[in-house]
């Protein structure tokens, strides 16, 4: 006979993510329509932390971290992300938003937009491509 005792049900079943009402309100995290972004870089030392891009048409909106940034660039993107889920939950589009935290170089947090990096791609993808070798 064996002294092992059954595990209880419970962990044999599959884990469900349910979202409480309430939550975080976020854009769109992708988009295959043309979309605006800036390069976020770290206020010390100038490097380059992520990108943050805003689409219209698909209420889209999100913050690509700089793969050569590590997990600073990764870890980062959490203040950038809670800026955008700001201004979602005040209604803005998000190229409202994206205009708005690019006029603000005093905003907290580690990085700053980067002057002059405001730009247009084809859409998401495009600024995760430069997010993997720029």
């Amino acid at each position: 006979m064996s002294s092992e005792q059954p595990k209880p049900s419970r962990f044999e079943e599959d884990m469900q993510f349910r979202e409480k009402p309430g939550g975080a309100v976020d854009y769109q995290n992708w988009t295959e329509k043309p979309v605006r972004y800036f390069t976020v870089i770290d206020k010390n030392d100038g490097s380059i932390l992520g990108y943050v891009w805003a689409g219209d048409e698909d209420d889209a909106a999100a913050y690509e971290p700089h793969q050569a940034g590590g997990s600073r660039a990764r870890n980062h993107g959490m203040v950038w992300i809670e800026r955008l889920r700001e201004g979602k939950a005040r209604g803005l589009h998000p190229t409202q938003t994206l205009d708005e935290l690019y006029g603000n170089s005093e905003l907290s947090g580690r990085g700053r937009p980067l002057p002059g990096s405001l730009a247009d791609a084809p859409n998401a993808a495009a600024v995760e491509a430069l997010a993997k070798t720029g």
